[in-house]
């Protein structure tokens, strides 16, 4: 290695000793190729030196590097540097491509591979290999799974083998108190039923028990569709620069779900190759694993370009939409909804959920005009009965199904 090249990489990267010098050629490898600067680079292998030279000091082993061993290891550095940041930097990047490889522990097994992370981790197999559910609906799911699991005694075996009626009933009560709106209960609701639906398939309890899980008071039609006014709606969508590559990237986020009603998780999931620039359709990959096209509107298409080719780092990534640093990543739905909340707090609004969106397009187009089968088919909702409770915020519709007020003015 000449001077030069010495300089660039920096005294701390001379020579890597300890279990993980091996590794270190496979780290810059896997970190160049998913996007990593240079500086980053060095500064993950400077961070992978530390800690291989703290595993020597121990006389540990690659495949001791459990998860424990990871926190006594950055709390030894956080001794050292006073600095919780400082001591995490670039851990998480060099335990995923370690972990990636299989040299040390993943980390459920790092944690001890607890029986619930392991029954969890059965139960999202099983959601997707047999009930089809998207990515967004498997990890609500494996949440609400979770509350229940913990809470039951040790050995989780022995305690699913004496699961009754009571117990599942007194949880769902005690956690749908504490839910805070009908429409999380419903959704604990949901989950459990699955939950419960997954256990004798298993052969975890001798019978089912979705019967024992109490349905939440609700009605159907009983609320209002709550959208945005058109001035808050522009409010929202100037809220991010288009200067920066984050920018764009969340300027575009916001106008495909302002101009297309689209949903957060569906946002998240629009593939690159889902945009046909040449027919002007886009393609939706919606609830129920529904795949619908839909016409690209101008405002989409300009915002999209404006990111694709200003904003989006290069990257094997398939989705339109990904993180603005390295590792990049597809967005999530949990994404989307923190752009909206930047986008609410910078235009001094109400923190608002992406899906408020999705109910501003669809009172608009009734204002302006149109039916509620447009509408229905704009946000693609498989029945009429979805589409219905729009007709509330139809007034002027709604006007001329008012009868006159008995002795009032004619």
């Amino acid at each position: 290695m000449d001077v030069g090249e010495r300089r660039r990489r920096g005294p701390a990267s001379a020579v890597m000793t300890g279990p993980l010098a091996p590794y270190e050629s496979a780290l810059r490898t896997e970190l160049g190729r998913v996007g990593y600067a240079a500086s980053s680079m060095r500064d993950a292998t400077r961070a992978m030196a530390r800690l291989s030279s703290w595993m020597q000091d121990k006389g540990l082993t690659a495949v001791e590097l459990t998860q424990p061993a990871v926190e006594e290891f950055l709390a030894a550095q956080w001794a050292r540097c006073r600095t919780e940041r400082a001591a995490r930097r670039w851990m998480g990047a060099v335990l995923r491509v370690l972990r990636g490889r299989g040299v040390v522990p993943g980390r459920d097994r790092a944690a001890g591979d607890t029986a619930v992370e392991a029954l969890l981790a059965d139960y999202r197999v099983w959601l997707v290999a047999e009930r089809g559910l998207a990515a967004e609906s498997v990890r609500c799911y494996g949440v609400q799974a979770r509350k229940f699991l913990v809470q039951l005694a040790d050995p989780l075996d022995e305690s699913l083998a004496r699961l009754d009626a009571a117990t599942v009933t007194v949880f769902m009560v005690g956690q749908s108190t504490a839910a805070g709106s009908v429409w999380s209960a419903k959704a604990l609701v949901t989950a459990m039923r699955s939950l419960l639906r997954f256990l004798p398939v298993q052969g975890l309890v001798p019978v089912s028990l979705t019967a024992a899980v109490p349905g939440v008071a609700g009605w159907r039609l009983g609320a209002l569709p709550r959208g945005l006014a058109r001035g808050q709606v522009r409010t929202l969508l100037a809220a991010h620069g288009t200067t920066t590559p984050v920018g764009l990237r969340d300027h575009a986020v916001l106008t495909v779900l302002a101009c297309l009603g689209l949903r957060g998780a569906e946002v998240a999931a629009l593939g690159i190759r889902d945009v046909d620039w040449r027919a002007g359709e886009i393609m939706v990959r919606g609830k129920g694993s529904r795949v619908e096209r839909l016409p690209l509107p101008a405002a989409v298409g300009e915002a999209l370009a404006a990111y694709l080719t200003g904003g989006r780092p290069s990257c094997p990534c398939p989705t339109v939409f990904v993180t603005a640093r390295a590792p990049y990543q597809p967005l999530t739905g949990s994404s989307v909804r923190a752009i909206m909340g930047r986008a609410c707090q910078q235009a001094g609004l109400p923190r608002f959920g992406a899906h408020r969106l999705r109910h501003s397009l669809a009172t608009d187009m009734l204002r302006a005009g149109a039916a509620l089968a447009e509408v229905g088919q704009v946000l693609r909702h498989p029945s009429q009965l979805s589409t219905a409770i729009y007709a509330k915020v139809d007034h002027e519709t709604l006007r001329t199904l008012a009868r006159p007020w008995p002795g009032g003015a004619r």
